[in-house]
């Protein structure tokens, strides 16, 4: 069984697909970690994040790269947004989550174009979204217990801006999926909302 797990930064979606792979016993990917990856390693290079040539050659970092806590930094994740509109990017890092989301017995992959693009076959798709003010206040108390000294308003402005990137890049935007059921986790525990996505899960892709 594959289960697509699309949507904006700090809805909840990577928690979300993490607690359904573990439920539905498949392998978990978060593809944003991919660009994330991308990211931190133009910034290593010393190299422009908005330059498709210096965004592509980093496409090629190690692995040991995907161990970085770095990598979950806001500065990090900012640079991942940057550096995923360009479609040489995400033309090298698109059969590296196919053969993923492929495997013998599914997988479970979260991100901002699975179920439009990586795996439009899946066989459950959600879109995993918040309103911008609860997805600041999540990210802020997360930074906080980092000790990273950012206030609310601060990410507020970052997640609209990354929104607007996100949304209106021309290769892969992020849209919500024809067949995608829509969880909007903005006043909902992670338990609550874990429990209504694999409700949701169930009522597309396990036969009763």
């Amino acid at each position: 069984m594959i289960i697509a797990v699309d949507g904006p930064t700090a809805s909840g979606k990577g928690t979300i697909a993490k607690a359904l792979a573990a439920h539905f016993g498949v392998p978990h990917l978060d593809t944003g970690l991919l660009y994330r990856a991308v990211g931190r390693q133009v910034f290593l290079d010393g190299r422009n994040p908005d330059d498709g040539g210096d965004a592509l050659a980093a496409t090629s970092f190690p692995e040991s790269l995907l161990d970085d806590p770095e990598l979950r930094s806001e500065a990090t994740g900012g640079l991942a947004s940057r550096v995923s509109v360009h479609p040489s990017v995400r033309k090298a890092l698109l059969e590296r989550q196919q053969t993923f989301a492929n495997q013998p017995g599914g997988a479970v992959l979260d991100g901002r174009d699975i179920a439009t693009v990586i795996a439009p076959h899946a066989d459950a798709k959600l879109f995993v979204t918040a309103s911008v003010p609860a997805r600041a206040q999540r990210r802020w108390l997360e930074m906080s217990r980092r000790g990273e000294n950012v206030t609310r308003e601060e990410i507020e402005a970052d997640l609209a801006a990354r929104d607007e990137r996100d949304r209106n890049r021309a290769e892969a935007p992020l849209r919500q999926a024809e067949g995608a059921a829509l969880l909007d986790t903005s006043d909902l525990s992670p338990e609550t909302a874990i429990a209504a996505a694999i409700a949701l899960v169930e009522s597309q892709a396990v036969p009763r």
